[in-house]
């Protein structure tokens, strides 16, 4: 069964909730949309919030695929998202909410921090780029070797504290002192 979940329609209820139901030949609108609904849905409360398991991302990494145990069928449902997902969140139990309560359209709210699994990091992860609020800050970092080349020149830094400067031509200039120290300089 394939459910289209839209969460731009708004409900089409225009009538006034005060007013008093429907008499003579009219029938009322709400209770026949009620009797058309499955009796399952009738009779039973949905939850509010319910645990699933984030099943893979498709379409580049903006469609999440969920199952939760609420559902009809055994099929992986397509989701909406209101946090940022990565690869590494695939297995992982979600938060889920459903929009105008249907099991076949979940939302999800967050993903759960387990009791075995490593604490948020404080720090950024080793590979990502870090800039402040201001821009006039910004920190590179790689765990091994980080490299920064264009055509022919390259700057390279390793993890044991070497750094290779590698180019055709290589100019350095200073308003002030241009300075060369270490333990040794070897000049050609």
């Amino acid at each position: 069964m394939d459910v289209t979940c839209n969460y731009r329609e708004a409900s089409s209820a225009t009538s006034d909730n005060n007013a008093p139901p429907h008499s003579g030949a009219a029938p009322d609108p709400l209770r026949a949309l009620l009797a058309a609904l499955p009796a399952n849905l009738r009779s039973e409360p949905r939850p509010a919030v319910v645990i699933g398991e984030l099943i893979a991302l498709i379409q580049h990494g903006r469609v999440p695929l969920v199952f939760h145990p609420n559902q009809s069928d055994h099929a992986a449902l397509r989701a909406a998202t209101v946090v940022d997902l990565q690869r590494a969140d695939i297995g992982r139990r979600v938060v889920l909410v459903f929009d105008e309560a249907r099991a076949s359209c979940p939302i999800i709210v967050g993903v759960l921090r387990e009791h075995d699994s490593e604490g948020w990091p404080s720090t950024p992860p080793v590979g990502l780029v870090e800039m402040d609020a201001g821009g006039t800050r910004m920190i590179v970092s790689a765990k091994h070797e980080l490299i920064l080349r264009c055509g022919k020149a390259s700057i390279e830094l390793r993890h044991d504290g070497r750094i290779e400067i590698k180019g055709d031509d290589i100019v350095t200039e200073a308003t002030g002192a241009n300075r060369i120290r270490g333990g040794s300089v070897e000049m050609n």
